[in-house]
């Protein structure tokens, strides 16, 4: 097909590692790997703007975004408009809605260029909202209503609009925003697969072959809700002192945590490793017997699928599109949301049995794979530019 200039706008970059970064990296690649050409609008601090900015990367200056801190606020970003034009790019994504989607929303409408945005993450989230959200209810009630009307009047002005999920498309065509396609976000099948040693990874923590290892990557912050899993692990580990845990990453949330481990008494079998680069990640993973993920937040749960690939069950909310992506006795097992007797419940009887998931769990986690899903990206682009060619 025809090359494409395709611009991905977005609040959250480099050095950042959540979702929405992991995913523009994962399309990038592939995109620029079939010959398109990628350029990348993003906020970012000061010094990250120095490191992380190249000849198709422009970064603008922010401020941290306090309802979800891994985003910025772009102090002025709308001069991009004007690089955009000596760029000649035909598809402008709009990978979040704050700052930078909006001034690629209006970037697109001076110069007629398609724009499809993509959402990717609940900002409000009700666990959001009561913990990062002003601390005044009054205020936490019209922040959180002006901030459902601005995300309801940004995604309708967009030409197209991507999902990650079925349940995100379910959930935006109920708010009225229509053109949605689902466009899951992609993982890297050469690094995440259940090829990789856990060996490492296990020795540097002192775990035994023998024990049993429960892992949660990700943000560590409220709407994680990863109290759940500890007070799972704690009756766990009441009947079998093998069983230990592994927390991989960093958040606001992070002292407390360690805080309702020593609570429970677990501490001593709880590991809290930091964060892990992306080189890494695939050993920790395979350093564990399965992967627990009782977040309610998830849009999708790239870290469930990156688990499935490196052939690990995961353990996750049903709720959200955890449910979407968790088929019992399948590729993993789903607990009741915030029922930690549940969930450990569903933990044992994968941890006393994990053989029959494994398969299942790679083929999950592989049909995510980068090509797969750019494909489906391009499709989106296609038909964009096809509406724009008729009208």
């Amino acid at each position: 097909m025809e090359k494409l200039s395709i611009a991905f706008y977005t609040d959250t970059y480099l050095p950042n590692v959540d979702g929405v970064v992991t995913s523009i990296i994962n399309f990038r690649k592939e995109l620029e790997k079939r010959g398109h050409n990628v350029y990348v609008f993003a906020s970012a601090s000061p010094r990250n703007k120095k490191e992380y900015s190249d000849k198709k990367t422009f970064l603008y200056t922010g401020l941290s975004f306090k309802p979800y801190p891994q985003y910025s606020i772009a102090i002025f970003p709308y001069n991009s408009a004007i690089k955009l034009r000596s760029l000649g790019v035909d598809v402008i994504h709009a990978q979040t809605p704050f700052a930078m989607g909006f001034s690629g929303l209006m970037a697109g409408r001076m110069s007629q260029t398609p724009v499809v945005g993509s959402f990717h993450t609940f900002v409000n989230n009700r666990y959001i909202v009561e913990h990062y959200y002003p601390k005044s209810k009054h205020v936490k009630k019209i922040a959180s209503s002006y901030m459902k009307k601005y995300l309801r009047f940004f995604y309708r002005r967009c030409d197209g609009v991507i999902a990650p999920s079925v349940t995100v498309e379910n959930m935006l065509y109920k708010s009225g925003i229509r053109d949605v396609s689902v466009v899951p976000n992609s993982i890297d099948i050469s690094k995440f697969n259940n090829k990789v040693s856990g060996s490492r990874v296990r020795k540097r923590y002192g775990i035994k072959e023998r024990d049993k290892v429960i892992l949660y990557v990700g943000r560590l912050s409220a709407e994680k809700r990863i109290e759940t899993m500890l007070k799972a692990s704690k009756l766990l580990m009441t009947k079998d002192d093998h069983v230990k845990v592994v927390i991989a990453g960093k958040g606001p949330s992070e002292t407390h945590y360690k805080e309702l481990a020593h609570k429970l008494g677990i501490a001593s079998k709880v590991h809290f490793i930091g964060f892990v680069n992306q080189r890494t990640l695939p050993e920790v993973y395979a350093s564990s017997d399965l992967v627990c993920m009782p977040s309610t937040f998830e849009t999708q749960g790239i870290v469930s699928i990156e688990a499935m690939a490196c052939g690990k069950p995961v353990v996750g909310a049903d709720y959200l599109s955890t449910k979407e992506l968790i088929r019992n006795g399948f590729n993993g097992e789903k607990f009741r949301a915030g029922d930690y007797r549940h969930c450990a419940q569903k933990i044992d009887k994968v941890l006393n049995d994990t053989k029959p998931y494994i398969v299942n769990a790679i083929d999950t986690g592989r049909s995510f794979s980068s090509e797969k899903m750019t494909d489906k990206l391009i499709d989106v682009y296609k038909l964009l530019l096809s509406k724009q060619a008729i009208d």
